[in-house]
């Protein structure tokens, strides 16, 4: 179980890494302004972070998770502690899952955004 702690908590680090909003999708800069596209990309990114990002998305997956985690601890016949560990491990990656979903999210806003002001986004 520590060891799946382990790796809960390692995912998690790694979801919060992302970028969510501040991404800077790859973009055909021939022939666009760089001055206009700093301005425009960092419009984008405003927009972005009025979507819910990381934190409420990880909200909503941390208590789906331990939900779930509970409910598989309580039918595999666990004890209480080991129905609060699968609990706790269900919360570690429904928040990571959640914080993933929210970081795509706002990644997309940033690149329609873009796309929809006359740039050619690659990625």
């Amino acid at each position: 179980m520590k060891r799946l702690l382990s790796l809960c908590s390692f995912v998690v680090v790694v979801s919060v890494g992302c970028a969510g909003a501040n991404v800077r999708p790859l973009v055909d800069m021939k022939g666009v302004n760089e001055s206009a596209y700093e301005t425009d990309l960092q419009e984008c990114q405003a927009y972005a972070q009025q979507q819910s990002g990381m934190g409420g998305t990880a909200a909503k997956g941390a208590g789906a998770g331990a939900v779930v985690g509970g409910l598989l601890g309580l039918v595999t016949g666990g004890n209480k502690s080991g129905i609060a560990q699968a609990a706790g491990a269900g919360a570690v990656i429904g928040a990571a899952g959640g914080a993933y979903s929210g970081n795509q999210g706002q990644e997309a806003v940033v690149k329609r955004c873009l796309s929809g002001r006359g740039y050619k986004v690659l990625n």
